[in-house]
C-alpha cells in the first residue's frame, strides 16, 4: 500500500469536498469514505456528512460511510449524529435504512460495533453510537440466513 499516494488522494479529495458545487462535494465524501480509517480524512468527513451547502452532500457521504460495514466508517457516521440537527440526522437515517435493510448479517455485525461504541472513551462517538444504534434496531431486514 502506498501511504504517500493515499494522502495525496485525501488531500486532493479534500479540495474537492470544499467547492462551491454541492455536486463536487457530494462526489469527494462518497469518495473519501474509502479512506475513513486514515486520520487526515476524518475531520473532512465529519464536515462533508454535516455539510451547511446541501443535505444530498450528507445523504451521499453518510451512505459511502455506511457502505464500508466497519468501525472507521460507523465511527464517523455515529460522531456527525451525535451533532446532527434534525434535517441532517434524518438524511443520515435514510442512509442507514438503505445500506442495512437488506442482509441481517451486516445489520447484526453493525449493531455488534455500535455496542462496542457505547464504550467509547470520546463522548461525541458513544453518545452518537447510541443515536445509531436506535436506527439499526428498528431496521427488519429483508433476508435472512437459511
Amino acid at each position: 500500500m502506498d501511504s504517500d499516494l493515499r494522502r495525496a488522494v485525501v488531500v486532493t479529495l479534500g479540495k474537492l469536498g470544499r467547492s462551491d458545487d454541492w455536486r463536487d462535494r457530494a462526489d469527494a465524501g462518497h469518495s473519501l469514505a474509502g479512506f475513513a480509517e486514515m486520520p487526515e480524512a476524518v475531520g473532512l468527513l465529519l464536515d462533508l456528512v454535516l455539510d451547511r451547502g446541501d443535505t444530498f452532500v450528507t445523504r451521499r457521504t453518510a451512505e459511502g460511510l455506511l457502505r464500508r460495514k466497519d468501525r472507521a466508517g460507523l465511527t464517523i457516521v455515529a460522531s456527525a449524529l451525535a451533532v446532527a440537527n434534525d434535517n441532517h440526522a434524518d438524511y443520515m437515517h435514510t442512509a442507514i435504512v438503505d445500506v442495512f435493510s437488506i442482509f441481517s448479517d451486516d445489520l447484526d455485525e453493525a449493531l455488534r460495533i455500535c455496542d462496542e461504541m457505547l464504550g467509547d472513551t470520546d463522548d461525541r462517538v458513544a453518545q452518537g453510537a447510541r443515536r445509531l444504534h436506535e436506527s439499526l434496531a428498528e431496521i427488519d431486514p429483508v433476508l435472512r440466513p437459511a
